[in-house]
């Protein structure tokens, strides 16, 4: 089992979501929750796609920080 970073963003009509170790790997819906849940099935089939066309697929990046800025 593999953990993926996923960036939630909310949009007018509710939230998208990207995976940046895997590009084009997006997922938009009304809510959160559900947003969610697509996210993780896009991922999964994004994946499965790759190995059935001899991709290799990235490891998920293993660390990552916010930084605290004044603006």
């Amino acid at each position: 089992m593999s953990k993926y970073i996923v960036f939630f963003e909310p949009t007018a009509t509710g939230f998208s979501a990207h995976v940046p170790d895997l590009p084009g790997c997006i997922a938009a819906a009304s809510s959160l929750e559900e947003t969610r849940q697509l996210m993780k099935e896009a991922i999964e089939f994004h994946i499965e796609g790759m190995r059935i066309h001899g991709e290799v697929v990235p490891e998920p990046t293993p660390h990552f920080e916010e930084l605290e800025v004044a603006v």
